[in-house]
């Protein structure tokens, strides 16, 4: 139900939530904070309705009187806790306790006293912090009640057979209806509490997610830059230092070194470019896949002076998976240039029914697998994971190394055919 709060400046700072503890707090709710508008409207025009009956259907004397002067009473203490809900003098159990005595009072002084219990029982609900004070100032109400009417009446067939019945029906149907309301109140409570906790999770996994997609563009960006930037200036060293060691001995190819160089800082030039720019994949694999891997091997082969033996075929194929399979072989050539210490150097791409294969395989020193460390072949097996590829790298000491690509593709005959006027038949 509803609770009162010990420091809220008016009547419109009640809310509803449990009844188990202290009600400190406002109305957030919209909706009970009109509920209780109105109902302040309704107890005035009903207090007012009291005064006028009391005044016009009694006759004038002592007992009208006092009636009047315990109604007033009620009146009085329900205004100034409406007003002045922080005073120190008139709390919420005060006023119920004061509507009690006047309850008693009135059905001793005024036969219609039933109106005035009626228009007071939802104040043991709406000021009552607990369920159970709720129930015993309603209890106490009651038997108030019906002690003032039992003086007045005495036991009588009319106090046994109309007054009795009556204040019980009403009181049973007053706990009855503010159970159900306390019910109510309680749920909507912890409906809130459940929506704030969820609004609260939701941001926090937001939170989780923005940072998770701040690391994965990290790791993107440092495969990237792994795969172009940084290959491509190991490979500015090597051949820088092959061609200062020919200079005096060679210099014709020291010159085509240097030439090869500058070619490759150009294509840096343009890789640090992109990725400034717009951070978006290399287009440098735009084209047929076999022309791309065709020309980073005779690069490679001028480069390095290995021999390079190539067998590609030219699966159509799109643009991620172009370029993952240039970024492996730039990856592989790197290794055999780092590592292998090799003389030969196969390379195969191939169609086949579900996917395009990529070996590149060399005859050198080869290593032992489960103890390779390395950025390299981490970030090619993530790359190839994002498009469903999977990396296997085959090698022992002394025996060379093979690395096989694999990324699926659709094949062709599941793609549906387009109708033309041949096989519309």
């Amino acid at each position: 139900m509803i609770r009162w709060s010990r420091a809220e400046p008016s009547l419109n700072s009640w809310r509803p939530n449990s009844l188990s503890g202290p009600g400190l707090g406002h109305p957030a709710d919209p909706f009970w904070a009109r509920t209780l508008r109105r109902w302040n409207a309704v107890c005035w025009v009903l207090f007012g309705a009291l005064f006028a009956g009391l005044a016009l259907a009694e006759s004038q004397g002592g007992r009208t009187y006092a009636a009047l002067a315990l109604l007033g009473c009620v009146t009085l203490s329900y205004a100034v806790l409406h007003r002045f809900p922080g005073n120190p003098v008139l709390r919420p159990y005060a006023y119920l306790s004061v509507l009690v005595l006047a309850l008693g009072g009135s059905a001793y002084f005024w036969s219609g006293y039933a109106a005035l219990f009626i228009v007071t029982l939802p104040h043991f609900w709406l000021f009552g912090r607990t369920v159970r004070a709720s129930l015993a100032f309603t209890g106490l109400a009651t038997v108030s009640a019906l002690t003032g009417s039992l003086l007045r009446k005495g036991w009588s067939a009319e106090f046994l057979g109309s007054t009795l019945v009556s204040t019980l029906i009403v009181v049973a149907a007053s706990i009855l209806i503010g159970l159900w309301i306390h019910s109510v109140v309680e749920q909507s409570g912890e409906r809130a509490r459940l929506i704030e906790e969820l609004e609260r999770t939701q941001a926090r996994l937001s939170e989780a997610h923005q940072r998770q997609g701040a690391a994965d563009e990290r790791e993107r960006m440092a495969r990237e830059i792994h795969d172009t930037l940084a290959q491509g200036f190991a490979s500015i060293i090597v051949l820088a230092e092959a061609a200062r060691a020919g200079l005096a001995t060679d210099p014709d190819r020291s010159a085509h070194q240097l030439r090869s160089i500058e070619s490759t800082a150009r294509e840096n030039l343009a890789e640090a470019r992109e990725l400034v720019s717009s951070g978006q994949q290399s287009q440098v694999a735009a084209g047929s896949v076999a022309q791309t891997l065709r020309r980073t091997l005779d690069r490679f082969g001028e480069d390095t002076g290995l021999t390079v033996d190539a067998e590609l075929a030219d699966p159509d194929c799109d643009q991620r998976t172009r370029i993952a399979l240039l970024r492996c072989l730039q990856e592989s050539l790197a290794n055999v240039r780092k590592h292998a210490a090799a003389s030969t150097v196969s390379v195969v791409l191939a169609r086949q029914p579900f996917c395009v294969e990529l070996e590149i395989t060399d005859d050198g020193r080869g290593f032992v697998v489960g103890e390779a460390l390395g950025f390299g072949l981490d970030g090619m097996r993530k790359r190839l994971a994002e498009l469903g590829g999977q990396l296997t790298v085959t090698s022992s000491v002394g025996d060379g190394t093979r690395v096989l690509t694999m990324i699926p593709m659709v094949p062709a005959e599941s793609v549906p055919m387009k109708l033309t006027p041949r096989n519309r038949r």
